[in-house]
């Protein structure tokens, strides 16, 4: 598995399972152990997915050492502050079994970021979470909070795929090595995306279905990527893109293919609202 260097020093799997929307109490379980059978070793949760717990008992079922599984999750927007969040990532940790998380991000960027932050930064330092980072920021938000922060972070995991490069935020971000995690690197099933000519074209000539096309485009352009499937075939096609590699023609067909546009718009109002009333993690 290919890994990334991360701006603190660490190296995260480029490949990631992420298990967004896959019930606890089995299903993530299923999930995840057959993902780690397939080859991953990044597994993507969070607090608001409410599976933590599936995801620890599978790496602990695997026979994997758990040293050679990253394991990144989130704090939810219920436990932004200093003191909530501090309550938060124990709260991950005894879900996920586990005395330390490989990266831990502030999951939506609204509330009490920065009191939130200086938890997270607080745990680094205590060896309790090994990276540290953020998600759904875009390039305003971005220079709202982190000025703040003492800790520059070492992600963002923001929507990302060949329709939504997010050309701006990467400028940005390059300037202190902050990496890009995509989520929905696959469109989120976008059949306009997955049947684009250029991808459809690459998929021909590598003998690739579409899937594997955009996710080696992405990895290959510097991104970290975050593929989720509860098909065995589709988890196992997922990780299978390390072995072509596309022209930089190719590369450059690709990137042409971008909109500018994505699903989701963090700056609307009434975001952080509305998600907060939307994922309720404890009373």
């Amino acid at each position: 598995m290919m890994e990334v260097r991360l701006n603190d020093g660490n190296s995260i799997p480029a490949v990631g399972f992420g298990v967004f929307q896959i019930p606890n109490d089995g299903p993530t379980y299923d999930a995840v152990l057959a993902a780690l059978k397939a080859g991953y070793r990044h597994i993507d949760t969070a607090a608001a997915y409410m599976n933590e717990s599936d995801v620890g008992k599978a790496v602990k079922d695997s026979g994997i050492d758990r040293s050679e599984i990253f394991i990144t999750s989130k704090l939810w927007l219920q436990d932004y502050g200093y003191e909530a969040a501090k309550k938060g990532i124990e709260t991950s940790l005894v879900n996920l079994g586990t005395d330390y998380i490989d990266l831990y991000l502030l999951h939506q960027p609204y509330g009490d970021v920065a009191g939130a932050w200086k938890a997270l930064e607080e745990a680094k330092e205590e060896g309790k979470l090994r990276s540290i980072g953020v998600s759904n920021m875009t390039p305003k938000i971005w220079q709202e909070y982190v000025p703040q922060f003492n800790t520059v972070p070492a992600v963002n995991q923001v929507e990302c795929n060949p329709f939504f490069q997010q050309k701006e935020l990467r400028a940005l971000l390059d300037k202190e090595d902050v990496k890009i995690e995509a989520y929905f690197p696959l469109g989120h099933g976008n059949p306009q995306l997955l049947s684009h000519p250029v991808v459809q074209k690459l998929a021909e000539k590598y003998g690739k279905d579409a899937g594997q096309i955009l996710l080696r485009f992405e990895v290959q352009d510097g991104l970290i990527v975050l593929p989720k499937s509860t098909k065995p075939e589709r988890i196992e096609g997922n990780i299978c893109i390390f072995d072509f590699e596309l022209t930089s023609e190719e590369m450059e067909e690709m990137r042409a293919m971008d909109t500018g546009k994505g699903t989701h718009d963090p700056e609307a109002p009434g975001v952080g609202e509305n998600l907060l009333n939307a994922y309720k993690i404890h009373d």
